[in-house]
């Protein structure tokens, strides 16, 4: 169990916080009593419309809870139970009363039952339970008097109050006056004095929701005066804890402190990129409570009993914790109830960890005005009401507040509030609620004007970071033209885009999500019956109203969260929130007075305003030996050594400087200027040797002190394993008869400021996400890069031999097309349009063929929105060729010679490292390629497979159940051609060892291939595997443009019914196709896949860099 302190003025108390144990049965302790209140209000209701069953009555009796069908049972267990869920210490002493009163009635009962036999026995149970009744009663008080102890960590609100003696007054004069008044009313109705005192107490019981011991009395009462009592009764306790609570209100609020809004303003400077809402937190009758080390607070205004904070926390994120943690410790130790209203997810997910409870509240509006464009269909009525606007003679202008004169302000906001008229001014977490303050110069204005320069409109906005803007006022005149607030915004937008503001938060669309369900087709009774009530509502809250005004200018949706103390809390949390946003008239909730800055506060913030970013926010954090290698590089900077110098005269590598001299080319005696890295420095004083290492050949570079020029003194202090340097010297020997570079001039090349680990570096992740790093100490690594290049030179050159032309296609296509495959979505933001990465470059190519470009290739870079994995990249190189008047045999035998070619020159012989497919984990064998491939057709390889004859004409029944047979996963829509090559995938080309080129695959899953010329149902299409893996494919191009078509149609009908794969309509290919596209072969080979197969590796192996999912900072 820990400790936390909370601050009372200047004073500290440490507050031992709740287990989570502690905590759970809190919980327990306060849904006990909101049961036993729901149960008596069901009484109640009951009792006015029938006679109770005083078994419930007895249940919670056992439990020594007073529930009874009576007004003042309801609120007293209505405000314990509210004070429980504040937390209130003496909620605890008050539950202890009830279960001592409880035990003591018990016990009482029990050693009466004991001395008077014959005591008389009222009641549903027979006479042998109601002892036993009393026993459970005794035993729950004395666990449960021990369990109120245990649990008093969880309940730390103290009540301080000045007004006790005062609410006991009125409690006590209350309780005179009803019994007094009760009597009165009882002398004044009944017939007869007799017994007055019985017939008083009989009523008296009867207000309590009890049934008198003396029944005989009961027809005397009048059936009203027990209703009557009870309500004053209960009048009077609430008129008590009115006082009580009145009088300690002033003790809850912390005042707002200039010093406070300092702070607030520095972090938000610092921090205040992240949340829209952050500059709201400004705000002066706002309080906030600060992180230990000031680096994070909660701003919270107090409305009754709830502490209600808005938007996020203002500061560091990795501090959040221990500020809603202060936060909340504040609102307990006060007795309040912690909510939050507007948080975002991040936010949420915080206030969710510190144990508070989420719900959706609605959604933000952002807009960008890179994206936001009147050339758009959707855009449709905003253009137009832009246009009528213009045509009114509209104008806008904009500018920051402290651009205008203060005179002119000050009347912008006088008929800001004009306009509003009689409608509250509404807006807690969404609105400054101040104008014209020195301290808000930079928030911005657009005010609209007629041509008459009469204002027309308004829009004012607070600063959202350093790149952003959130709406805090939006007004416009009664009888102002249609279309003046459009106008605003999209001018504003243009005036965003040229001045570096990317983002504009809009209005909060409270229930968007309701709205915008109800609109669906098929949407259910409830969201249609919910859109029907929200709507109604809309007249007096403008639900509705708002999602469909922001609705129009296409935002982006960002959902905001409220945050509760548990469900009990919600309905008060609901009400304090529609309280302080002007939803809900503000009764007995003070306005607190809007303080001015003194002329040193707004100093301090004026400063804070204009100071540049703080370095610390940009610059990365540097690990300790980082720190020591920039410390070494400001040494030589400051001793005149350049430790980035420019311009340096070229110099060998130490991979060929010691290639050279093992060939013999360079003599003992010559000079050499050679480069390379510090691998190992050993400083013997006079005499120092540095191991330089480049492409994993170490060279040993011997130093003498005397020999060197004099820039060495300053280098030998400063340098560190890694560093680059130039050497000049000439071929000698160490004392010890090592050969050496003797060095006459040292040069440093480039300063490494990060450790260089030339051993231990392997870690996979840290390889691939530090790849410049891993290629220089892993020289294996670019020695796979330079077999890449050599491959696609190969390539290239084998192509152009054979007369086939390079040329280079679109990378942004406005349509997707030429494979099935996700693509990657962008936005051009000079048309207001979308676009996608490049899939495949074959309907351009295929274009050019038309035009008659004879025959071509293009090495293309394609993007794929899929995973990445050991065969798989989103981007990747391809190669796609295309020869006229050819068919995919040419092209088959086009790529066996490619890649033999390419195996030759990397090999010296057209050989190719093959697995075994019995031992995946065994090392590839050199493998003789030069014969002819096997060329299978996929029918064949799939009956071998399956071990009985399966064609594309097989029933369809017969290959579902090959493929249940082998556990080859089918999905719906599914037809036999996906059925056959199903099987394909799952059970040939897996164990496809040898270079296989397997031919004619079934039409339907090859829509832009040519129809086989003798087998219906298939197409001339083949694909090479080879160790298990699809290296190219090739097609006999279907060029008839009626059928192209109709296949096009189809694939786009799969994508309009939510296929992501599905090709669209590329209807400027089919133009250019029905022009007439000569018969031609086409060929695809993934070249990354090419030199994988070359080199035994994976595909991360053979990209310079492989996409890696980033890190989060």
């Amino acid at each position: 169990m820990g400790n936390t302190q909370v601050v009372r003025g200047r004073r500290t108390r440490d507050v031992r916080t709740a287990t989570a144990r502690q905590e759970r049965w809190a919980r327990i302790l306060i849904w006990i009593f909101a049961l036993a209140t729901a149960a008596g209000v069901v009484l109640l209701l009951l009792h006015w419309v029938t006679r109770v069953n005083p078994l419930p009555s007895i249940l919670f009796g056992t439990l020594n809870l007073p529930v009874a069908p009576s007004l003042v049972s309801v609120v007293v267990l209505g405000l314990l139970t509210g004070a429980l869920v504040r937390r209130k210490r003496i909620a605890l002493v008050l539950v202890g009363t009830t279960q001592v009163v409880g035990v003591t009635w018990s016990v009482l009962m029990l050693v009466l039952r004991a001395v008077v036999p014959d005591l008389p026995h009222h009641g549903p149970f027979p006479v042998w339970v109601s002892p036993m009744l009393d026993a459970v009663a005794v035993a729950v008080g004395i666990a449960a008097l021990g369990l109120l102890w245990w649990l008093r960590p969880a309940f730390p609100a103290r009540t301080e109050s000045r007004g006790a003696l005062a609410a006991l007054a009125m409690l006590v004069g209350g309780v005179v006056l009803t019994v007094a008044a009760t009597h009165a009313l009882l002398l004044a109705t009944t017939s007869s004095a007799i017994d007055d005192w019985n017939v008083l107490g009989e009523a008296l019981v009867r207000s309590l929701g009890w049934a008198g011991p003396r029944r005989r009395y009961l027809s005397t009462v009048p059936p009203w005066l027990p209703e009557l009592t009870s309500a004053l009764l209960a009048l009077t306790i609430v008129l008590a804890v009115l006082i009580f609570l009145r009088s300690s209100s002033s003790s809850r609020s912390a005042a707002w402190r200039p010093e406070d809004e300092v702070a607030v303003r520095s972090l938000l400077r610092e921090f205040g990129g992240e949340d829209s809402l952050g500059y709201f937190a400004t705000r002066r009758d706002k309080s906030a409570v600060f992180s230990a080390d000031g680096r994070a607070c909660v701003t919270f205004r107090v409305v009754g009993q709830v502490s209600i904070a808005s938007g996020d926390p203002v500061g560091d994120p990795a501090v959040w914790p221990d500020a809603i943690r202060r936060w909340l410790d504040r609102a307990h130790h006060y007795g309040l109830l912690p909510a939050v209203t507007s948080a975002s997810e991040r936010a949420a997910r915080a206030y969710a960890e510190a144990g508070l409870s989420v719900l959706v509240m609605g959604d933000e509006a952002v807009l960008h005005p890179d994206r936001y464009s009147l050339a758009n269909s959707s855009m449709t009525p905003v253009r137009r009401a832009v246009r009528r606007a213009r045509r009114a003679g509209l104008v806008t202008e904009i500018a920051r507040h402290q651009d205008f004169p203060p005179e002119e302000l000050t009347r912008l906001g006088v008929l800001a509030d004009q306009w509003r008229g009689d409608e509250p001014d509404r807006g807690f977490s969404m609105a400054l609620n101040r104008w014209g303050d020195p301290a808000d110069g930079q928030c911005l204005l657009v005010v609209a004007r007629d041509e008459h320069g009469a204002e027309q409109g308004l829009l004012s906005f607070v600063p959202w970071g350093r790149g952003g803007l959130s709406l805090d006022v939006m007004r416009r005149a009664p009888h102002t033209p249609n279309g003046v607030t459009e106008l605003m915004v999209t001018d504003l937008m243009e005036h965003c885009a040229s001045h570096g503001i990317r983002r504009v938060s809009l209005n909060f669309a409270m229930f968007r999500g309701v709205f915008e369900d109800s609109e669906k087709l098929g949407a259910g009774v409830i969201t249609r019956f919910n859109s029907s009530v929200l709507g109604y509502m809309d007249r007096f809250f403008q639900l509705e109203s708002l999602y469909r005004s922001n609705a129009k200018y296409l935002p982006e949706w960002v959902p905001r969260y409220a945050c509760f103390d548990g469900v009990l809390a919600l309905p008060r949390m609901a009400v304090a929130t529609a309280q302080v946003e002007g939803f809900l008239p503000a009764v007995f909730v003070r306005t607190p007075p809007q303080p001015e800055l003194d002329a040193g506060t707004l100093e301090q913030i004026l400063e804070i305003q204009h100071e540049p970013a703080p370095m610390r926010v940009l610059a990365p954090r540097r690990s300790q030996q980082t720190r020591h290698r920039m410390r070494h590089a400001r040494a030589l900077a400051r001793d005149g050594v350049n430790p980035y110098p420019v311009g340096l005269a070229p110099a060998e590598t130490v991979a060929h400087t010691q290639a050279a001299r093992l060939r013999g080319d360079a003599a003992s005696s010559s000079e050499v200027r050679t480069s390379g890295r510090v691998r190992r420095f050993r400083d013997f004083g006079g005499v120092g040797f540095v191991d330089l290492t480049d492409g994993g050949v170490t060279v040993q570079v011997l130093v003498d002190r005397a020999r060197v020029d004099s820039t060495w003194s300053t280098i030998r202090r400063n340098l560190d394993v890694g560093d680059l340097l130039v050497v000049d010297g000439r071929w000698g020997n160490s004392r010890t008869g090592t050969e050496s570079i003797l060095a006459r001039r040292v040069t440093v090349a480039a300063k490494a400021l990060q450790p260089v680990p030339y051993s231990g570096f392997e870690n996979p992740e840290q390889r691939l996400r530090r790849r410049s790093l891993d290629l220089l100490v892993h020289p294996h690594g670019m020695d796979l890069l330079r077999q890449r290049s050599q491959a696609v030179d190969t390539v290239r050159r084998l192509l152009q031999e054979e007369g086939y032309r390079e040329v280079e296609t679109p990378v942004l296509n406005t349509v997707h097309g030429g494979a099935s495959a996700r693509p990657f979505r962008t936005f051009i933001n000079a048309y207001g349009m979308d676009l996608t990465l490049r899939i495949a470059p074959e309907l351009y190519l295929k274009r050019l063929l038309v035009a008659g470009s004879g025959p071509i290739f293009e090495v293309a870079r394609n993007f794929r929105n899929e995973g990445a994995d050991a065969t798989h990249n989103p981007e990747f190189t391809a190669l796609e060729a295309y020869h006229p008047y050819a068919d995919y045999t040419v092209m088959r035998q086009l790529t066996e010679r490619l890649v033999k070619a390419v195996a030759t020159a990397l090999h010296g012989a057209p050989v190719l490292p093959l697995r075994d497919v019995h031992a995946p984990d065994a090392e590839p064998t050199p493998t003789d390629v030069s014969g002819p491939w096997p060329v299978v057709t996929v029918t064949d390889a799939v009956s071998r497979a399956v071990g009985r004859e399966i064609s594309i004409r097989t029933d369809f029944e017969v290959l579902l159940q090959a493929a249940a047979a082998h556990d080859v996963e089918i999905g719906p829509g599914m037809g036999p051609g996906a059925v056959l090559e199903a099987l394909y995938e799952e059970l040939v080309e897996p164990l496809t060892v040898f270079p296989t080129f397997y031919c004619d695959f079934p039409e339907e899953t090859s829509p832009l291939t040519a129809p086989h010329r003798s087998e219906p149902g298939l197409v001339e299409r083949w694909d090479l595997v080879v160790n298990g893996m699809e290296l190219g494919t090739a097609y006999s191009e279907l060029t008839d443009p009626v059928v192209q078509r109709h296949r096009l149609t189809e694939q786009s009908l799969k994508a309009t019914a939510g296929d992501p794969e599905a090709m669209e309509v590329d209807d400027d290919f089919l133009d250019a196709l029905e022009v007439g596209m000569p018969p031609a072969g086409g060929l695809g080979i993934g070249l990354d896949r090419l030199v994988m197969l070359m080199t035994a590796t994976s595909i991360r192996e053979v990209l310079g860099f492989p996409f890696v999912k980033p890190q989060k900072n």
